[in-house]
C-alpha cells in the first residue's frame, strides 16, 4: 500500500469516527496526529507556534500552514488541500468552518492553548466547539506494517548505540556523557534523532525513574539506568537495560533479579484480549510478592509509535482491552530512595496469538 493509500484510508477510517460521534469536522492540532493523518512531517518546537494544523470535513480535508513550510505541505500531503494563512489561523478556520456550515466542530483539548480556543469562540460563534480527544488517538493504537517495521529499524539502531554506550562507560565517567555518547552514536547508525531526552541515572539518582543526566561521576557497584530511543521517520523505540560496573552488591542483585522475573512473567503472559491492568498485574504480583511491591510505583509500560508515550498505558487505571497491532513496552523496575534503583524495559507487538518481542539484545545478569 503506497502512503497516498495509507492517508486515504485512515482519513475514511476517522470520517465515520466523526458520524458515530455526530462531528461535522474535526480540527487537529497534536503533531503526531497531524503527521498520522496527513504524512506531514514538519516539527513543532513550541505549542503555540505550530507548523501546521488539520481540519476535516465530511468531505473535505485541510492542512492550514503559513508561507514558509508551503513547499513541504504541498509534497508530503497530496490528500489535503493546503491553506495558507495570511492573517491567523483562527481566522482562517473560521472561514473554512463558515463556507462548509459547520455545527459542530471538534478539537484536541489536550492540545490547544486557552488563548486559541478563546479565539476561536470569538470568530466561529456559530459553531458548536466540541472536545473530541482521542479519536486520532484511537486509530494510533493498531499499527500497521510499515509502522512496525519502521519502530524495529529504531529499536535496532536503539540497540547497536547502547552496545557500544556499554563498551565507553567506567567509572568515572559522567552521567552527561554517557548520554551524549549514546545519542551521538545514534545518530551516527542512521537515527534522525532521540526519540526522547536519555535517561541515564546512577547511584542515588537510579532511585528517580525519570532522573535528568547530570554531571555526576559514575562508580563501580552502583546501577546505572539507561533509558534511551532512536526515532526514524517519526517512528520510536524505547528500550531499558540497568547495568552495574564491577562487583554488583546483594541488594542490588535481588532487586535486579526481581525485576527481571517479573519482566518475564509479563513478556509470558500478555496477549490480545487482555485488560490492561491484567498485564500490569502480571508483573506487579512478583514484586509485590518479594516485598517491593512500594517501590513500583510506575504502570508496567506503555504504548509505542510516533509519540513516546501514548494509549494504551498498561496500568491500573482506566483498564482497557489489548488488541493485535499494538506496539507497547513491558518495563517493571524497583527504585530504592538513597540507594539506586532497576527498570528493565522491552517493546512487543500484540499479536493474535500472543504478542512477539521486537529486541534482539539480551544484556541481562543471571543473578
Amino acid at each position: 500500500m503506497s502512503a497516498k493509500e495509507i492517508h486515504s484510508e485512515r482519513l475514511k477510517r476517522l470520517r465515520r469516527e466523526m458520524v458515530r460521534t455526530g462531528l461535522s469536522a474535526l480540527f487537529i492540532s497534536r503533531p503526531e496526529n497531524r503527521r498520522y493523518m496527513s504524512g506531514f512531517e514538519a516539527a513543532d518546537e513550541q505549542l503555540d507556534e505550530s507548523s501546521g494544523r488539520l481540519l476535516i470535513t465530511g468531505r473535505r480535508a485541510y492542512l492550514l500552514t503559513d508561507s514558509r513550510y508551503e513547499i513541504q505541505a504541498v509534497r508530503e500531503a497530496p490528500d489535503y488541500e493546503v491553506v495558507i494563512y495570511r492573517v491567523s489561523p483562527v481566522q482562517t478556520l473560521a472561514q473554512l468552518a463558515k463556507r462548509h456550515r459547520v455545527e459542530r466542530m471538534g478539537f484536541e483539548v489536550d492540545h490547544l492553548t486557552v488563548a486559541f480556543h478563546q479565539e476561536m469562540r470569538r470568530l466561529m460563534k456559530g459553531v458548536s466547539l466540541q472536545p473530541a480527544n482521542g479519536q486520532v488517538e484511537k486509530l494510533r493504537q493498531i499499527k500497521d506494517p510499515a509502522e512496525v517495521r519502521l519502530m524495529v529499524r529504531a529499536l535496532r539502531i536503539t540497540e547497536e548505540a547502547l552496545s557500544r554506550t556499554y563498551a565507553f562507560l567506567k567509572p568515572g565517567r559522567t552521567e552527561l556523557e554517557t548520554a551524549r555518547f549514546f545519542e551521538e552514536a545514534m545518530v551516527n547508525l542512521g537515527a534522525e534523532g532521540p526519540a526522547f531526552k536519555t535517561i541515564v541515572a546512577s547511584g542515588p539518582n537510579a532511585a528517580m525513574p525519570h532522573a535528568v543526566p547530570t554531571n555526576r561521576r559514575i562508580k563501580a557497584s552502583e546501577t546505572v539506568i539507561i533509558d534511551c530511543g532512536a526515532m526514524v521517520r517519526g517512528y520510536r523505540a524505547d528500550m531499558t537495560r540497568t547495568l552495574i560496573l564491577g562487583q554488583a552488591r546483594p541488594w542490588t542483585k535481588k532487586i535486579y533479579r526481581t525485576v527481571r522475573q517479573a519482566q518475564l512473567r509479563a513478556l509470558g503472559g500478555i496477549r490480545a484480549g487482555l485488560t490492561t491492568d491484567q498485564a500490569d498485574a502480571l508483573a506487579r504480583e512478583v514484586i509485590d510478592e518479594a516485598g517491593y511491591g512500594d517501590y513500583f510505583g510506575h504502570a508496567l509500560g506503555h504504548g509505542v509509535g510516533l509519540a513516546t508515550h501514548e494509549a494504551p498505558a498498561l496500568s491500573r487505571m482506566r483498564p482497557a482491552k489489548l488488541e493485535p497491532g499494538m506496539v507497547v513496552t513491558v518495563e517493571p523496575g524497583i527504585y530504592l530512595p538513597g540507594r539506586g534503583g532497576v527498570r528493565l524495559e522491552e517493546m512487543v507487538l500484540i499479536t493474535e496469538k500472543g504478542s512477539r518481542l521486537l529486541n534482539r539484545d539480551r544484556n541481562f545478569y543471571e543473578f
